[in-house]
């Protein structure tokens, strides 16, 4: 049987990880001195409360280390087993990375199989979602990285941001642009394709900035069938707000909602909604 392993910048539906055998190796989230690891002594309830509190140093985030990334396989797979190690963008982080050097000290007692999926929250979810059905069908380890090639690039995350501060500190925007937008009280539109994010456009409402989303979406999917996600950051009313709005403007497969990792909410900030497309063939 094929394991399936994915790292905490990926933002999995309730349910997931038991239903489809996902294994997840958490972040490293920093406050100041103090390091937790994600979802193991940092939950997202403690989450936005510190980050709430002024008085707490900006979070940081860092990837999982070659290390961790053995430790984790010994802990949670045998000897002689596949492992397909599915990562968020290694042009991005450096999780990918530190999963290939786990993968080459394991050789020969693990067959450690990494994959960069160019993408990052729901949209590497499907692809661990992808790769366990597929592997239920029968197919192999060679056809399911090969459509999983064949396919990444046309998932597309589209984020707008409710404010740019928070993309200024973790440094994914210059201080000048989130300062202007800051002033302006603009809603950054970004767009995570071919495995980096971009500010794409900068709209005045919320509403206007819902709308923008899906007409965006609607440009690079245009009426192809995909599975939608919807992912938020402690704004459950905006997430749902979109996601009926998605319905009504794309061929929809199937559609999940879930919040925002921590480690991405980090670098987005709270208010953060975002539509995944992802392809359904």
């Amino acid at each position: 049987m094929m394991r399936i392993v994915t790292d905490g910048a990926v933002d999995l539906p309730a349910g997931w990880e038991n239903e489809f055998d996902i294994k997840v190796i958490p972040i490293n989230v920093h406050f100041g001195e103090k390091t937790y690891i994600q979802n193991v002594d940092l939950d997202f309830d403690k989450f936005y409360k510190m980050v709430g509190d002024k008085s707490n140093a900006f979070p940081k985030t860092s990837q999982p280390s070659p290390h961790q990334f053995v430790e984790f396989y010994k802990k949670n797979f045998q000897p002689g087993e596949t492992i397909f190690s599915i990562h968020i963008t290694s042009k991005l982080s450096g999780t990918h990375a530190s999963a290939v050097a786990a993968a080459e000290e394991l050789k020969g007692t693990y067959n450690v199989i990494t994959f960069d999926s160019l993408g990052g929250s729901m949209g590497t979810a499907f692809m661990c979602r992808t790769a366990r059905m597929m592997e239920r069908a029968g197919k192999s380890m060679d056809e399911i990285v090969h459509y999983l090639e064949s396919i990444r690039d046309k998932a597309f995350i589209i984020l707008t941001l409710d404010t740019l501060e928070y993309a200024r500190r973790s440094g994914r925007v210059g201080a000048l642009s989130a300062s202007l937008a800051s002033v302006l009280n603009l809603k950054p539109i970004a767009l995570l394709k071919d495995g980096l994010v971009e500010t794409v456009d900068k709209v005045r409402t919320r509403k206007a900035a819902l709308a923008r989303v899906i007409a965006l979406g609607q440009e690079l999917v245009g009426n192809k069938p995909v599975h939608l996600g919807i992912v938020h950051a402690r704004d459950l009313e905006s997430g749902k707000s979109l996601m009926e709005e998605a319905r009504k403007h794309f061929n929809v497969k199937s559609v999940e909602l879930t919040d925002l990792s921590i480690s991405l909410a980090i670098n987005f900030g709270p208010g953060t909604v975002g539509l995944v497309l992802y392809p359904a063939d």
